[in-house]
C-alpha cells in the first residue's frame, strides 16, 4: 500500500487542490526520505515554483512544477506508510510528528509528505531523468491502448507464479498485493500457477477482471486497512468490497468454501479459494 487506486486517488485530489499554487517555502524535517537531491537542492529548485500538474505513474505520485530554475518533477513513492495531505490547519500536532517534507503554498496551506515508518521516498528529477526512470516501468494496466494481447505479452513468458508476475513493476506498473489477489479470485485462477501456463481465454478473463477491480477501487477512493488516507485525510472505502484479500478463513463469496491464507506463493499474504481458483 498504496497501490494504483490509492495513488491515483491522491494524484487526482492534489491536481484539483493545488494546481496553480506557488511554493513559498520548503521544509524537510526528515531528509533521509530524499532521493536524487538534498535539502538545499530541493529548496533552490522549488522555491517560488508553480504546480502545473499532479498525476500518477505506476505507484508514484508525480508533481510537475515550473519556476525560475526550470521544470521539475517531484516524484513521491509512498510505499507502505507514506502519504500526501493538504493541510489547511486541521492536521493535529500528533499527526505532524510524522511529516517528512512540507511545501508551504502561497495561500497559506501546506502540502505535507507524511510517513510513519519513513519507508517511502521523495525524489527531485528533471524531465530527462524522469523519462529514463519511467522507461524502466511496465505499461499501465488501465491504459486503453493496452489490449489483452499486449497485457499477456508483458507477462506470459514468466516462470514466476502469476501473482508475483502481476506485481513485477517492470512488466506491469501499479499492481500490488491487494489487487493481484482480487483479480485472480475474480478470474478463478490459482495465484501459484506459473504465468506461462495460462491459456489465451484465461489471459482475457484476467485482463478484464484486473481492469474492473482497479476501476472499482478508484471509484471507492482506494482501500484503507491502517495507514492509507487520501489527500483530504479520508479513508478509502473499497475494503468493504474486497472478496479475497484480508478474508482468510472466511467463506468464499462464490462457493462458500473456506478461503485459504498463505505466504508460500511469493512470501506475501495471499488469500485464495482452493475450490474456485485452479
Amino acid at each position: 500500500m498504496p497501490e494504483l487506486p490509492e495513488t491515483e486517488t491522491i494524484a487526482r485530489d492534489l491536481h484539483d487542490m493545488v494546481r496553480g499554487a506557488r511554493v513559498t517555502r520548503v521544509n524537510v524535517p526528515r531528509p533521509d526520505v530524499l532521493r536524487e537531491t538534498d535539502v538545499a537542492g530541493l529548496d533552490a529548485a522549488l522555491r517560488d515554483a508553480a504546480v502545473e500538474r499532479v498525476w500518477r505513474r505506476a505507484k508514484l505520485i508525480v508533481l510537475d512544477l515550473r519556476g525560475a530554475s526550470g521544470a521539475w518533477h517531484v516524484v513521491v513513492q509512498p510505499r507502505f506508510t507514506g502519504g500526501l495531505i493538504v493541510d489547511d490547519g486541521q492536521l493535529s500536532e500528533s499527526e505532524r510528528q510524522y511529516v517528512c517534507v512540507s511545501f508551504t503554498l502561497g495561500d497559506g496551506r501546506v502540502l505535507h509528505y507524511r510517513d510513519v515508518r519513513r519507508l517511502g521516498a521523495v525524489a527531485l528529477m528533471s524531465g530527462e531523468r524522469f523519462a529514463e526512470y519511467s522507461a524502466g516501468l511496465g505499461p499501465e494496466p488501465l491504459d486503453p491502448t493496452l489490449t489483452t494481447a499486449a497485457f499477456s505479452g508483458c507477462i506470459r513468458d514468466s516462470r514466476q507464479p502469476i501473482k508475483a508476475a502481476l506485481m513485477d513493476q517492470r512488466r506491469l506498473a501499479g499492481v500490488g498485493n491487494i489487487y493481484a489477489n482480487e483479480a485472480l479470485w475474480l478470474a478463478g485462477i490459482d495465484p501459484s500457477r506459473e504465468a506461462a501456463s495460462l491459456s489465451d481465454p484465461e489471459w482475457a478473463t484476467l485482463h478484464h477482471e484486473l481492469r474492473q477491480v482497479l476501476q472499482a477501487s478508484i471509484a471507492a477512493r482506494g482501500t484503507s486497512f491502517r495507514d492509507y488516507r487520501d489527500a483530504r485525510g479520508e479513508r478509502g472505502r473499497f475494503v468493504e468490497q474486497l472478496a479475497a484479500y484480508g478474508r482468510a478463513g472466511e467463506p468464499c463469496r462464490r462457493c462458500g468454501h473456506r478461503l485459504i491464507g498463505t505466504h508460500a506463493v511469493d512470501g506475501r499474504s495471499t488469500v485464495f479459494c482452493a475450490r474456485c481458483q485452479y
